[in-house]
């Protein structure tokens, strides 16, 4: 087991908090005169893939609906 929760309503709730987390240390960086700017785009990066992965799970509970 690697650790994540079981059922996909706790792993997105993690997700969102870790994309929560993620967007308050980019402002904190920001937020600095001479930002670091390799680490602010990895940290952009990451925080982007985050975002990727909590739609495809949300798109994941959503059941199809056939028009």
């Amino acid at each position: 087991m690697d650790g994540m929760p079981d059922n996909l309503e706790e792993r997105l709730a993690a997700l969102r908090e870790q994309h929560r987390d993620l967007d308050a240390a980019i402002s904190s960086l920001e937020a600095v005169p001479a930002p670091d700017q390799l680490r602010l785009r990895r940290l952009k990066k990451q925080k982007l893939l985050l975002k990727d992965e909590i739609t495809r799970l949300e798109d994941q509970m959503i059941p199809d609906i056939i028009a």
